[in-house]
């Protein structure tokens, strides 16, 4: 089916597209790729081949390139072409724009100057992996991409670890085994996860299972592509003596014994003493 080509009122349109499969695509998305007077892509290449697969010329249009390094002259051209009565549309590499991506700028500094700003939604791996993993849904948190640093990944796990949420990150292929052993050891190693990879492409995967048993599977056959880790809900109403040691345990791996006491004791309100007599049993241990 061609796109059909309709008037645009001016303003940016972030327009959702494909993670992988191409017809995963709406309507409306080609609709506003065809008929759009300018267009900007985190990935102008890969934007130029979903709009050939649909049979979308670009024409004389511009398409300019809009990424982490594009910087404020590139934005301003955009926002120039807006008020200047034109209709931009952005779309990320994949998936829906602003999320871990970086028209977040570009959309934010539009709303500031009253210029119209609108989506037209679509495909997103965090929405599509919690459809397939099988873990609570009806509350989440995306969480981004997990620090690279183990000290820092580690300290982000115990902010989260009592989160009553589904927790939802962008991982690497090359760190998602450091990082679920690391979620194994923080947040508990029967908590259950999945890991999905490459969805809606050829060889997409889901693996289930616990923390524990996830970070083993990694480590004997490591996942490669684009990786949605998910990871069941925390417990903030009942806390066990193994689930604080082990608590304890991670923190003190980076912390002194005072630090990581008043760290996991502010994280479970919890007394200090208590948890201060705990963490120096187990230092000395």
């Amino acid at each position: 089916m061609n796109a059909e080509s309709v008037k645009l009122a001016a303003g940016l349109y972030l327009v959702a597209v494909p993670i992988g499969t191409a017809r995963d695509i709406t309507l409306r998305a080609l609709d506003i790729l065809a008929s759009a007077d300018v267009l900007a892509a985190e990935d102008t290449r890969s934007l130029r081949k979903l709009m050939d697969i649909h049979g979308i010329p670009l024409g004389n249009r511009p398409l300019v390139a809009y990424h982490d390094h594009s910087g404020e002259k590139t934005r301003a051209r955009l926002l120039a072409a807006i008020a200047e009565g034109k209709a931009v549309a952005y779309a990320s590499e994949a998936g829906t724009p602003l999320i871990a991506d970086p028209g977040y700028d570009l959309a934010h500094v539009a709303r500031d100057e009253g210029l119209a700003v609108t989506a037209a939604p679509g495909a997103s791996a965090v929405i599509t992996a919690l459809t397939l993993a099988g873990l609570p849904t009806d509350r989440f948190l995306f969480a981004g991409f997990l620090p690279s640093a183990q000290g820092a990944r580690r300290s982000t796990l115990m902010d989260l670890r009592a989160t009553r949420a589904t927790l939802v990150f962008y991982e690497s292929p090359n760190r998602v085994a450091a990082s679920l052993a690391d979620a194994a050891e923080v947040l508990g190693p029967e908590r259950q996860g999945a890991l999905c990879r490459e969805l809606t492409k050829r060889f997409e995967e889901v693996r289930r299972g616990t923390l524990a048993e996830l970070a083993a599977s990694c480590a004997t056959d490591p996942p490669r592509g684009e990786i949605v880790l998910l990871m069941d809900r925390g417990d903030s109403e009942t806390l066990s003596e193994s689930d604080l040691e082990t608590t304890l345990s991670a923190a003190l791996k980076d912390l002194s014994v005072r630090d990581a006491a008043d760290q996991v004791a502010a994280q479970f309100d919890l007394p200090r003493r208590k948890v201060y007599q705990m963490a120096l049993k187990m230092a000395k241990g």
